[in-house]
């Protein structure tokens, strides 16, 4: 496993970085692309007659010429029990005591010693897994490989022939990298790591416990110190050949976690304080609190963690997280393992540090720091003024490490070490630079970064949306701790936002927008041709390759078309995005917006300094307000300029209901319904608390409770439309954030205007009703009308397409948010909100207290879908067996949901308006009638 061979023929001056605790390989990489051969055959047999094993060791300790750092170690928490139930609670109160560090050592409690699966019998002496040669002689003392080309061979000794076929592979490489090693069983591995250990520290006697029938002769055992010093001795001075494995960057979702999960764990007890503990590195990334939560996929080594089986002098080298994440390790068994840190605040110092003594190295390989395979010595950085510290982690203890913090290390025996990586909300700000950083050096991002952080932002506007209403279920009360003026969220969110408007505002004037697809990036990671940024928020294009991207910065290298030929693709614009800030600051009118605006079911947009044209207006051209909506629609079909007035010149797909004029009502703004072919919708109300509401002067009319309750089917219509007269009406009622509550249903399916005086609605009929329409459905949904509730009148209370009855309330079946693996009902109904009107409620019926609430109905099911998904995911990631896959959001419909999309149910409420007092409602619903061509919503 190890060769140590001859007197070292030269002394360089060049370093380069070895593998790190999460990452031996190229961290430009996504690390979803690193993952080991951890079952690989026995094509490297440790038994072969020429394997390194059976080489005699000839390289001996020095310890005359010991070079240990002379550093200051980093601080040692000591976690009580109490303290240690809340994971990200307690790194969140050490952070100001341990990050000017970089990093720190966690004992736990020593009542938490988790059981370890790799122990166990089977997989101790089955399992292989693959190991990397190290070259430890060169990790900081070596020639670049031009210069090595050209210059003189190294002198060997007879047992270095593995040595000579690595290096004349680097050498064809022309890039210097860890080789591949033997594959190995833990049995196999500890044996031949305290082989090496034994020989080179001249400490040949039986170890004591050992298989030897129980020897408890005791020897004399290098010590940590002794072990550091003649580890920098081999980098900094080497005067022999040192070559090691190490088994890292073993995939634990392949290999197996030293964590239990919750399907193999043994006894109750044992799932319940570790399968599930935040401390299980399993569990840690998604934790409620860290934005990887919202990370769809499973992404290697950053949200499934890796393990790392060392021996001595196997070595991780100088390096940070992908993406500037934190990182936490937990060494399970063996001996200890030694890290040094350097905070993220002195990260450009190391840099410096590194290329100042290390230049051949960094000008042959200027990304040479995202190799991992290169080493420089804390004595040489402190020299240069880089505060180093150092950390002794032993088995049962976690080291973190926190954002941009350069980390490295190495082993001082056989050991086996798990990693994942983790983000608390505070990370976002450097997370936000990591993605910038990555820009400037054409590097790939392994995740989203806008991704993560809008929905951070949303959830987090949720939240706020669910308290100022008193909702007494909330689903994650901490994002209020991130909000506010001064709060880190905030904060993060306004860095991006302005760092988006200032891009925007350099673009051409000429330059058209549009609405970005919603499902953009949905399904294929969106990056800037050029510079790989991540298009999540907004994307540059051309009519000349619709399929091929750039970010804003790079809009203007795109293409040698016309500028009038370009576009922006925006999520959302500026304006959204200042007011998503201000409902983070707690203004109410943002707040309420926000949460009603972004369900997740419709897309809409607003144009950024763009005037939208009404598409049947005979191509005349009108200015509109920057909040008004632009199109959604394809590259292809209508484009929105940006910077002034626009005409459309092609089909445009979507409806645009514009104001009348600026002096409407509230300064209301205009609606965009996609018309996709998915049927998509969205409901905001205007919330503006200063204006009188008449709902509760108008009259009420009751509707008996004492309904038969029987479970019908309901068919319901999954593509409805608007018609095209519609598309160029003023819109006139209630909106805020440009959007009109509600729904089209389609023209055909409206009953005509009855004159009927009833009041009174019999539930027998239309179930029965629901039974007769059924064959019409598409798909099939288990709505079962509870109470159709009495007719508020006023304000509110309905929209052009929906009208929205005081206590009506639905049951329908669905996914267990507590338990994915069953059905169960879901109450849903409308209260009474005051001045807000209506407040949508969904609740378990089984466990009522499990509610959510919103003044969107689309939202209310959205929040559901993703506790559900959450759920999910988090049992998911145990192990757990049986479970439903993650819901899509188009999945299911809010309003389908309530019941609102059911005929029968429609005209059950409109039953309960034989007067017509919803005028709103009726007047479009006449326009609908005396359409002559509809259109999909």
């Amino acid at each position: 496993m190890l060769f140590i061979i001859t007197t070292h023929p030269y002394l360089g001056s060049h370093s380069f970085k070895a593998m790190e605790e999460t990452s031996f390989a190229a961290e430009s990489q996504p690390k979803e692309v690193h993952s080991s051969n951890n079952n690989q055959g026995s094509d490297n047999t440790v038994e072969c007659s020429d394997s390194p094993l059976s080489q005699k060791i000839a390289a001996r300790w020095v310890p005359d010429e010991a070079c240990r750092p002379v550093i200051d170690d980093a601080p040692v928490f000591y976690p009580t029990a109490e303290e240690f139930a809340d994971t990200l609670g307690y790194i969140a109160k050490i952070w100001t005591q341990a990050e000017s560090y970089g990093i720190c050592r966690i004992v736990p409690p020593c009542s938490w010693i988790p059981p370890c699966p790799l122990k166990e019998k089977d997989m101790w002496e089955n399992a292989k897994f693959s190991t990397r040669i190290q070259q430890v002689d060169l990790l900081q003392n070596r020639e670049s490989m031009k210069k090595k080309t050209r210059g003189r061979k190294r002198k060997r000794r007879r047992h270095s022939k593995r040595r000579a076929e690595a290096n004349a592979a680097s050498e064809t490489d022309e890039k210097f990298g860890f080789q591949s090693g033997l594959n190995f069983t833990f049995a196999e591995f500890q044996r031949h790591a305290s082989t090496f250990k034994e020989s080179y520290f001249g400490t040949h006697d039986c170890k004591e416990g050992s298989n030897s029938g129980g020897n408890n002769n005791k020897r004399w055992e290098p010590s940590v110190e002794d072990i550091e010093g003649e580890y920098w001795r081999i980098v900094e001075q080497p005067t022999d050949e040192v070559e090691v494995y190490y088994g890292a960057d073993l995939e634990t979702g392949v290999f197996g976690s030293g964590f239990p999960k919750a399907s193999s764990v043994v006894t109750k007890s044992d799932s319940d304080l570790y399968a599930m503990s935040g401390w299980n590195l399993n569990n840690l990334p998604r934790l409620p609190g860290s934005v990887l939560c919202f990370e769809e996929s499973d992404i290697s080594g950053v949200l499934v963690p890796w393990l790392y089986v060392g021996m001595c002098f196997s070595s991780f080298c100088w390096h940070v997280e992908d993406h500037h994440l934190y990182s936490l390790n937990y060494l399970h068994f063996g001996d200890p393992k030694v890290w040094y840190g350097v905070s993220g605040s002195r990260a450009t110092s190391l840099e410096q540090a590194m290329r100042k003594h290390l230049p051949d190295l960094f000008e042959e390989q200027p990304d040479l720091l995202n190799e991992l395979v290169t080493q420089l010595s804390p004595s040489v950085l402190k020299s240069e003024g880089v505060p180093v510290h150092r950390v002794v982690q032993h088995a049962g203890e976690f080291v973190l490490t926190f954002p941009r913090a350069y980390h490295a290390g190495f082993n001082c025996g056989f050991n086996c070490a798990e990693a994942v990586n983790v983000a608390p909300v505070d990370w976002l700000q450097h997370g936000q630079t990591a993605v910038e950083l990555y820009s400037k050096q054409c590097r790939k991002t392994s995740l989203s970064h806008d991704k993560l952080l809008l929905q951070s932002a949303l959830d987090a506007v949720q939240v706020l949306g669910q308290t100022s209403l008193g909702t007494k279920f909330i689903s994650n009360r901490s994002w209020q701790k991130v909000c506010g003026k001064d709060g880190m969220l905030t904060k993060a969110v306004k860095r991006r936002v302005e760092m988006e408007e200032e891009r925007l505002d350099r673009l051409p004037i000429c330059w058209k927008s549009q609405k970005m697809d919603r499902d953009f990036d949905s399904n294929t990671e969106r990056e800037c041709f050029l510079c790989f940024y991540d298009l999540h928020l907004s994307a540059a294009s051309c009519n000349c390759s619709p399929d091929r991207f750039s970010c804003l910065k790079h809009a203007k290298h795109f293409c040698s078309c016309e500028m009038t030929q370009r576009c922006v693709l925006l999520h959302y614009t500026v304006e959204e995005l200042n007011l998503l800030v201000k409902a983070l600051e707690g203004e109410l009118d943002a707040i309420h917006a926000w949460a009603s605006k972004d369900s997740g079911v419709v897309s809409v947009d607003y144009t950024h300094k763009c005037a939208a044209k009404k598409p049947k207006l005979d191509g005349a051209s009108k200015s509109c307000d920057p909040m008004e909506i632009m199109p959604d629609c394809p590259i292809s079909e209508d484009k929105v300029n940006m910077n002034g007035s626009c005409s459309s010149s092609s089909h445009v797909s979507s409806a645009v209901v514009q104001s009348g004029s600026p002096d409407d009502h509230n300064g209301h703004e205009s609606l965009v319904v996609n018309a996709a072919p998915k049927v998509e919708h969205d409901c905001c109300f205007d919330l503006n608390l200063n204006c009188a509401s008449d709902e509760h002067e108008s009259k009420v009319i009751d509707v008996s409770d004492g309904f038969d309750n029987k479970t019908s089917t309901i068919e319901e219509e999954t593509s409805t439309s608007m018609s095209n007269q519609e598309k160029a009406s003023t819109s006139e009622g209630n909106k805020l954030f440009g959007v009109d509550l509600g729904l089209s249903r389609h023209a055909s399916n409206i009953p005509p205007i009855s004159s009927s005086k009833t009041e009174i609605v019999d539930i027998s009929a239309v179930n029965a009703s629901m039974r007769q329409k059924s064959y019409q459905s598409r798909s099939l949904s288990l709505v079962e009308p509870l109470n159709f509730g009495s007719l508020m009148a006023g304000k509110y209370w309905c929209t052009k397409q929906v009208i929205y009855p005081k206590g009506f309330r639905s049951r329908i079946k669905y996914y267990s948010v507590l338990d994915p693996t069953k059905l169960c009902s879901y109450i849903s109904e409308v209260l009474d909100a005051g001045l807000l009107g209506p407040l949508f409620k969904v609740s378990l019926e089984e466990y009522p207290e499990e509610s959510f609430a919103n003044v969107s109905a689309d939202r209310c099911w959205e929040m559901i879908l993703n506790r559900l998904n959450n759920e999910i995911s988090r049992r998911s990631n145990l192990a757990e067996r049986g479970l439903p896959p993650l819901q899509s959001s188009q999945s299911i419909n809010g309003f389908a949901m309530f019941g609102f999309l059911s005929q029968p149910i429609v005209e059950a409420i409109e039953a309960l308006d034989p007067d017509h007092q919803c005028t709103e409602y009726w007047n479009h619903r006449r326009k609908q009638q005396h359409s002559s061509v509809p259109s999909s919503l």
